[in-house]
Formats: C-alpha cells, sequence, structure tokens
C-alpha cells in the first residue's frame, strides 16, 4: 500500500496535467497538506462549538467549554450529565448546547459507531452524522477530508469553494452545486476532488497582485 506522500504527490501530478489553471496553484503552493488524525469524536463537537463564529470567538469558547471539565476534554457520559444551562454558561447557545449532547447520546446509545467510521464509504458516513442535530452536509463533507483524510470529496456547499472556483475559472457569478460538479469532471479531479479543493482555498489565501 502507497504511504500518503506518494498518494498526495500522484493526486497533485494527475490535477497538474488535467486542469492547467489548478496546475498554477498546485506549482505556487506546493504539496498539499492534508493530513488525517482519529480525534473524532472532539473535531464533531468542536465543528459545532465554531459554527457561524470568527476563529477568535470560536477559540475563546472552546476554552470555556474545555474549562466547565478541568481543561480536558470530557467524555459523552459527562457531557450527557451536564446540565444545558452550564453549557450555555460557556458562551454556547441553546442550540448548540443541545446538539453536542445530541453527539454524546448517539455515540452512548450506538447510533454512531465512531471507530468504525474510517471502515465506512463517504455516503454512509454522511448520513449516519447528518442524522445528529447541528450536524449538515457541510460539516460532513469536513469530517471526511480533515479528520478521515478521504481524497474524493467535492465540499459543493462551502462558500470558500464556490469563490475560489469563480475567480480562477472566471465565472460570472458564483457556481451552484451543478456547475462545480460538472467543472470538477471536466477537468478531471477525480479521485482527488479533495485534494483539488484544497488547493482552491489556498489559492483564496494568495495576496492579489491588484
Amino acid at each position: 500500500m502507497q504511504d500518503r506522500t506518494t498518494i498526495l504527490h500522484t493526486a497533485m501530478k494527475t490535477l497538474s496535467q488535467h486542469d492547467p489553471l489548478l496546475a498554477t496553484i498546485i506549482t505556487r503552493v506546493g504539496p498539499c497538506a492534508i493530513e488525517p488524525h482519529t480525534n473524532y469524536y472532539q473535531e464533531l463537537v468542536s465543528s459545532i462549538i465554531s459554527q457561524q463564529l470568527s476563529i477568535k470567538a470560536a477559540a475563546t469558547i472552546w476554552q470555556r467549554f474545555l474549562d466547565l471539565y478541568g481543561g480536558t476534554f470530557p467524555m459523552p457520559q459527562d457531557i450527557i450529565t451536564t446540565p444545558l444551562e452550564k453549557l450555555q454558561s460557556a458562551g454556547l447557545s441553546q442550540a448548540k448546547a443541545m446538539y453536542v449532547r445530541d453527539i454524546a447520546v448517539h455515540i452512548m446509545d450506538g447510533r454512531l459507531e465512531i471507530n468504525k467510521l474510517p471502515d465506512l464509504p463517504n455516503k454512509q458516513i454522511i448520513a449516519e452524522l447528518t442524522a445528529i442535530k447541528g450536524i449538515g452536509e457541510w460539516t460532513a463533507h469536513m469530517f471526511l477530508i480533515f479528520s478521515l483524510g478521504r481524497l474524493d470529496v467535492l465540499p459543493v456547499g462551502d462558500l470558500g469553494i464556490k469563490t475560489g472556483i469563480q475567480k480562477l475559472y472566471g465565472l460570472p457569478t458564483l457556481p451552484d452545486a451543478k456547475t462545480i460538479e460538472d467543472l470538477a469532471q471536466k477537468n478531471g479531479w477525480h479521485p482527488y476532488e479533495s485534494v483539488a479543493s484544497w488547493y482552491i482555498w489556498k489559492f483564496l489565501e494568495i495576496p492579489s497582485r491588484n
């Protein structure tokens, strides 16, 4: 089995051969740095807490949340036994407090066998995650890419992807999901849609020459 560095190198080479515009970004940015991890439960809780918040605000609330449990990340049973009012005292909205608890409940009652997620296909993972309150397709896509390291995910609902594609490919308006899917197919992104998306995000970070 190929190691991850070799696989990502193959992805970069394949995308560069098929997509000249993306090739310029790949050359400028350098190696792709999508690196999976195994902190699945913590990642899901963190994604709920950080939704619709600035990086700074999310970091502050995250630390307050950890402080509720002595500065360490809590086990699911600890969250379930924490009153919603106490979770809200850390800065979580009532909805987010309920969503965080729902993740814990799904893990405790076995509906979400979180350590088995790496063995499942993308569609099943998306279905299982979006069955949890507060987790939508976007969060599921980010989990697939940045937690599990799946390389064949196209996050069509991500604003950064839409904005980057519009700018890089000179589209008159933000593309919808079908337009993004068609562009990915036309430019030979499969089976490395995640890698292509990563470079689109990086493209947005490159300072404008204007």
